[in-house]
C-alpha cells in the first residue's frame, strides 16, 4: 500500500492506494496518521484507489477514528469504492464513519462543523495562502494566527480553489511560480480577481524574518482597510 498526503487548510488528505491488510500495510497507515496528530487533528482517508480491506485494516481505521476524536478532531472517508462501501455496510461501520463522494465535500463538512465555534471565538478575517514552499507556509500560518487572522494554507492551486469556496476569504496571499493545469489556472485567475491579493515575491523566503513579517502585516492591513467611497461627499 502507498500513502500520499497533503494538507488543504486545516484538513489533511491521506490518499491510500492498494490493500489495507494485516502487517506492514496497517502498521504504516497507523504510524503515518498518528505521527501527524501532533500537529493536525482533522483527516480525510481517500479510498478511491483501495482494492481490498481485511478485518485488521478495518480495525486500524476504527482505531484512527477513535484517536482523532479523542484529540477533538475527526476522520472522514471519501471516494469509497463500491466493494469497500458494501463491506462497511455489512459490518455496520457505515454508521460510525462519515463518508463523502469527494475530497471537496469532506473538506467542506469539516469547515461547516467548525464555523459556529469560530464565530463564537470572534476569529479575525479569513486569509488563504498558496505557495510551493512548505516552510514559508508554516511561517505564514503562525505569523498570521498570532496577528489575529483565520489562516488557511495550500501548496496547490487546485486545493486553493477548494479553500476559497469553503472559507470565502477576505484576502489571498499568492507565492511565486505557481504551477497548475490550464483549466485550474484560468479558474484561479478569475477567482482571485474578486479578492484583495498580496503577492509574495521571489525574495520573500530569503528576507530577514522580522522585516518580512512587518512588511507583510502592513500590506495585509492596507489591503483589508475599508475603501473610501468616492461618491460620498466629505
Amino acid at each position: 500500500m502507498s500513502l500520499n498526503t497533503r494538507g488543504v487548510g486545516r484538513v489533511t488528505i491521506v490518499r491510500c492506494s492498494g490493500r489495507i491488510v494485516a502487517g506492514t500495510e496497517t502498521e504504516s497507515l497507523r504510524v503515518h496518521v498518528t505521527g501527524m496528530m501532533r500537529d493536525r487533528k482533522d483527516f480525510v482517508l481517500h479510498l478511491g484507489d483501495v482494492v481490498f480491506i481485511d478485518s485488521s485494516g478495518l480495525g486500524t481505521m476504527v482505531r484512527l477514528l477513535t484517536s482523532t476524536r479523542q484529540s477533538r478532531g475527526d476522520l472522514k472517508l471519501c471516494n469509497v469504492p463500491q466493494a469497500v462501501d458494501k463491506l462497511l455496510s455489512m459490518t455496520s461501520l457505515n454508521q460510525l464513519f462519515e463518508a463523502h463522494e469527494s475530497e471537496e465535500s469532506a473538506i467542506s463538512a469539516f469547515y461547516r462543523r467548525s464555523a459556529a465555534t469560530e464565530l463564537a471565538a470572534a476569529t479575525g478575517p479569513s486569509v488563504v495562502c498558496v505557495d510551493q514552499n512548505t516552510d514559508v507556509l508554516a511561517y505564514l500560518r503562525e505569523l498570521l494566527r498570532h496577528g489575529g487572522y483565520d489562516v488557511h494554507t495550500s501548496t496547490s492551486v487546485s486545493d486553493t480553489l477548494v479553500l476559497m469556496r469553503v472559507t470565502r476569504p477576505a484576502l489571498l496571499l499568492v507565492g511565486p511560480n505557481l504551477m497548475a493545469s490550464p483549466a485550474a489556472q484560468q479558474e484561479f485567475t478569475a477567482a482571485r480577481a474578486q479578492l484583495p491579493v498580496v503577492e509574495l515575491g521571489k525574495e520573500f523566503s530569503t528576507l530577514d524574518a522580522g522585516e518580512a513579517a512587518s512588511r507583510l502585516l502592513d500590506n495585509i492591513k492596507t489591503q483589508l482597510a475599508p475603501r473610501a467611497n468616492p461618491n460620498v461627499a466629505s
